[in-house]
């Protein structure tokens, strides 16, 4: 799923996105960490993988792999 970096805080690498259909969904420091990105931009397009239950464990580029 794709979203747009709505808030993000360098501090504490963790900050919120707004999905495609509006909904906005908070993302931890562990998935920045885990893109191995050094930081985000508000408005930045970002890809973002889930777990089963649903919880962000990855935020990346979408020309990532």
């Amino acid at each position: 799923m794709q979203g747009t970096v709505a808030t993000y805080d360098a501090a504490t690498r963790s900050g919120v996105l707004l999905l495609d259909d509006g909904t906005e969904l908070a993302f931890p420091a562990r998935a920045f960490d885990a893109s191995g990105l050094r930081l985000l931009r508000l408005g930045q397009r970002v890809r973002v993988e889930t777990d089963a239950a649903g919880a962000i464990v990855r935020v990346t580029l979408p020309t990532m792999p």
